[in-house]
């Protein structure tokens, strides 16, 4: 076994250390008064509920999905998928439990000081963040240890490469469903509650009045904490599994071969390390700002990881010659080095392009702010105007971030730039899991009845709790999009290798004779690109349809509370806030599971589809087109929905401190500017919590569905 692969394995052991150390941290912290910890315990129970119908609901789908990955691959395959969906539920479900206790503390300690209640949030949010890089890396480099070290195969070995590629696959099927399930239920909450309880019956948000609001609250732990460290474990492995399977296709045969495999492994150890150090500078200074002290953490996190990143091409690659790859391009370990910071620059990038298209105190929040004072129809074109609009320049920066490594490394140089950003996972995921807990700290304030300045503290926590929710969905979409292209190049590279191979005569006959044309001139190809295409908008639609229709049922819910029993309003009756719950976990489980196969099946309707009417050449050059019709539009509608939620979600919360238009006008909360803010934010809620998000796993799951289906016709 190589030296490097123990020390990277005890990276993943440490990130799990300090979780457990900071989990201990925030358990022991002061739970407030009888009245906060009851309301905290709905708020648990409730999440603890849905959670484990989604996760029976899913097991029978991967129990499934094992059984056909045995008998279609092999029982290393099937080990390897079993490990990745087992190791993403644990990183969102340990992660969510941890939150659903620190929101109450949250509370208690923002009674203190802002500087307390920052701490007690920031540092649950790592904990998420170190368990799903933690347990990403300890489940690839630990499975690629068993398989090369104990089992014996080579490091390219085709059992080695499908059984990491399934591990993969089980990440991405637990992630869809987390990502889309929990969606569904945070948003018709927050859709349904909002519209009775705001519009209807004009009572702050959180008002202890409204049936909807424990569901709101719970929906936040399974949406933004449980969904998204499903969201960026899938990532971050399949990621890393994406650049290891192109390293092995690239370079077989070469001496440097396991280097190269366990290139992407040293940089994820490295950068767990920085991230850890890193959450140690997150504090309150002088200035009070919130968002400067996380941003602190994350600077001093990618700074160090430059450094990592330098002392994981030297113990692997080295910084000179590496080899020359299949395609014939030599890569020496300089420009590797290089890559690796292009993807720690376009982390970057994309963190500041998302804060300005969703902060508040930036131009598109603020115009669609100043849209609002007009009316609601303006509200809405203009949020749809943000959200157009800020496709642009996440876009120029992945390009940029393309051309650049492509010309320093090749795809394999790609790959390991996409790895670099995954590196810093950890910090990015406490970042966001920072949000729900801030979020519920702030319900949690309101309906305790505590002071009007600890609702102001919690207030403040939330509203940048909002903004890095948005800059965590922007940084997993630009990751997903660059990931996703790696996927499609071991798609192509691995079809190459195959026909290759059976043409030689050295097996995989299915294969002998089969000649792919990408070509646009190929009208199979142009067939490809378009249903590609369609999948994320299509997604898109079923989601958002998805929500309408259970805020639906919530709205119906709370106005037969209201209805049937009037001492709500008055404060002496207490609404059934377990009936809300109940009605959205089975609203959510529902409607998750149709789309979230539809890019399960997709590359799989698409090449028999064609197989059908054409022969292999055409079907394969259909289902590889099809991968880039899915990576081109999923971006653009990812980053169009997240940001442009984003900012409609922040251009409300700009009205409750008193939103000054371009006349010199204040308009407060409560006020008709600030009305026609919520029916942009009610718009904006599913875009950016539900179907933006979501279409980020569907992009990865259709690539590599695609290359479980390729090892699956190699053994036919």
């Amino acid at each position: 076994m190589p030296a490097i692969l123990p020390i990277v394995l005890l990276c993943g052991l440490v990130s799990l250390v300090y979780a457990a150390w900071a989990t201990r941290s925030v358990l022991s912290a002061d739970q407030g008064n009888a009245r906060m910890q009851e309301i905290a315990g709905a708020i648990r129970e409730g999440a603890q509920a849905y959670l484990a119908r989604q996760y029976t609901t899913i097991a029978m789908v991967g129990v499934v999905v094992l059984a056909l990955t045995w008998w279609l691959l092999s029982v290393h395959a099937a080990i390897g998928f079993l490990i990745g969906s087992v190791l993403s539920g644990l990183a969102g479900f340990i992660g969510m439990n941890v939150s659903v206790r620190a929101n109450v503390r949250t509370a208690q300690a923002a009674s203190r000081s802002l500087s307390a209640g920052l701490d007690i949030a920031f540092k649950s949010g790592a904990i998420t963040g170190m368990l799903v890089a933690g347990l990403a890396l300890l489940g690839v480099a630990g499975y690629f240890y068993v398989l090369t070290g104990h089992q014996g195969y080579a490091p390219s070995d085709r059992v080695v490469i499908d059984s990491l590629v399934s591990l993969g696959f089980g990440a991405s099927l637990i992630s869809i469903f987390a990502r889309l399930g929990g969606g569904i239920f945070t948003k018709g909450a927050d859709v349904g509650g909002d519209l009775v309880g705001k519009v209807e019956a004009g009572i702050p948000e959180d008002d202890p009045r409204n049936p909807a609001t424990i569901a709101d609250n719970v929906g936040d732990n399974v949406g933004d904490c449980a969904g998204m460290a499903a969201d960026l474990f899938e990532t971050y492995a399949v990621t890393v599994v994406a650049t290891m399977v192109l390293g092995a296709i690239l370079f077989v045969g070469q001496p440097v071969l396991e280097s190269v495999m366990l290139y992407p492994l040293a940089i994820c150890g490295a950068c767990i390390l920085t991230s850890i150090v890193g959450t140690f500078f997150v504090r309150l200074g002088r200035n009070g700002s919130i968002m400067g002290a996380l941003y602190k953490g994350l600077w001093v996190t990618t700074i160090l990881s430059i450094a990592g990143l330098a002392l994981a091409t030297w113990a692997t690659v080295g910084f000179g010659e590496v080899a020359t790859a299949s395609n014939g391009l030599a890569i020496n370990g300089l420009n590797l080095f290089a890559c690796g910071v292009v993807g720690l620059v376009v982390t970057g990038l994309i963190v500041w392009i998302t804060e300005y298209y969703t902060g508040i105190g930036f131009r598109p929040v603020r115009s669609i702010s100043q849209a609002s004072v007009s009316g609601h129809g303006t509200n809405v074109i203009q949020g749809l105007a943000v959200s157009l609009e800020s496709t642009a320049l996440p876009t120029i920066v992945i390009v940029a971030g393309i051309i650049s490594t492509f010309q320093l490394a090749g795809l394999y140089g790609t790959g390991i730039a996409v790895t670099a950003m995954l590196g810093v996972a950890g910090m990015i995921v406490a970042l966001d899991a920072f949000g729900p807990v801030t979020d519920n700290a702030g319900g949690i304030a309101e309906m305790a009845g505590l002071p009007a300045d600890v609702r102001k503290s919690t207030d403040a926590l939330d509203a940048v709790g909002n903004t890095t929710k948005a800059v965590t969905k922007g940084y997993a979409i630009g990751s997903a999009g660059l990931g996703a292209l790696v996927l499609f190049a071991a798609y192509s590279y691995d079809l190459q290798y195959f026909v290759g191979e059976a043409n030689a005569g050295r097996g995989f006959s299915y294969f002998q004779g089969v000649q792919p044309d990408f070509a646009l001139t190929n009208p199979y190809v142009v067939v490809g690109l378009l249903l590609g295409g369609l999948i994320p908008f299509l997604f898109g639609g079923i989601a958002m349809t998805a929500v309408g229709r259970a805020a639906s049922s919530v709205v119906e819910e709370v106005r037969r509370q209201f209805r049937e029993k009037p001492g709500i309003m008055a404060g002496t009756e207490r609404p059934d806030y377990a009936r809300a719950v109940d009605l959205l976990t089975k609203a959510a489980i529902k409607e998750m599971v149709v789309p979230s196969l539809l890019p399960v099946l997709a590359p799989l309707a698409v090449y028999f589809g064609v197989l059908l009417i054409a022969d292999k050449s055409q079907a394969f050059s259909a289902l590889g087109a099809m991968l880039l019709g899915v990576i081109v539009t999923g971006i653009f509608v990812a980053i169009s929905m997240t940001s442009g939620g984003g900012a409609w979600d922040n251009a409300k919360k700009s009205f409750e401190d008193g939103f000054v238009d371009s006349a010199g006008t204040r308009h407060m909360k409560g006020s008709e500017a600030h009305k026609s803010s919520v029916t942009g934010d009610t718009v904006g809620d599913p875009y950016k919590d539900t179907a933006g998000p979501a279409v980020n796993p569907a992009i990865k799951i259709t690539n590599i569905v695609a290359l479980l289906l390729l090892a699956v016709l190699s053994h036919s």
